[in-house]
């Protein structure tokens, strides 16, 4: 079994909506570099704006 590491010692990445850093999680193991967002409430936060932000057609 490898040794215990400190939850300091786990990588960190800041959340792409609120900026604050969040360490790896073994359920995020396979996909760690995919993980963009600390929560689902912040997952949700930015769905919101890019559905309100999105491309909007010309006026002509």
């Amino acid at each position: 079994m490898p040794p215990m590491r400190r939850k300091a010692d786990l990588p960190q990445k800041p959340c792409a909506q609120c900026g604050r850093p969040f360490a790896w999680r073994k359920k995020w193991a396979r996909v760690w570099d995919e993980v963009r967002y600390c929560s689902d409430r912040c997952r949700a936060e930015a769905k919101r704006h890019a559905d309100t932000a999105g491309p909007r057609s010309p006026a002509a």
